[in-house]
């Protein structure tokens, strides 16, 4: 592959939103460059478990619901 085919890979530093930071390696930026998280496991409902109530947008879960409500898994 051609030398210019690929991204500069070097060390940035990264902020999670409590302030921590840790270094690693990236292609974002320039050497040295600092990236700000807006979101990170720390505070996601995803890595959390914050959140879990599922939200009906539309009433596709209830339209879901009755469509299946009778369907029961053969064994």
């Amino acid at each position: 592959m051609k030398p210019e085919g690929h991204p500069d890979y070097h060390m940035i530093t990264v902020v999670m939103t409590d302030g921590t930071t840790y270094q690693t390696r990236s292609t974002y930026g320039k050497e040295g460059a600092t990236l700000n998280l807006d979101i990170d496991p720390k505070t996601h409902p995803a890595w959390t478990g914050g959140g879990s109530a599922m939200l009906d947008r539309g009433g596709r879960v209830s339209r879901f619901n009755a469509k299946f409500a009778g369907f029961t898994a053969k064994k």
